[in-house]
């Protein structure tokens, strides 16, 4: 059963409130073992709704893309 986007997005946001004390950015992979619930689809579709909604930001190690709120941890760079 689906789960509804807004409250996945709350389940979202408040694992990385929760989480940013210890580790600024998340791996997708940390998201879907902490809601289990939800579908990896349906949590990947909901990070980057936050992302375009800028609660959430894309971090690239260049190998990988994870997750973090903006302004903690390491900034990320602006192209210019």
């Amino acid at each position: 059963m689906a789960m509804d986007k807004e409250e996945l997005k709350k389940k979202i946001m408040e694992f990385m409130e929760k989480k940013s004390g210890a580790k600024s950015k998340i791996y997708l992979k940390d998201l879907q073992r902490a809601i289990p619930e939800a579908s990896p689809r349906e949590i990947k579709n909901a990070a980057n709704e936050l992302v375009r909604e800028g609660k959430l930001e894309y971090f690239s190690t260049g190998s990988t893309v994870m997750f973090g709120i903006p302004g903690k941890g390491q900034p990320v760079e602006q192209k210019d």
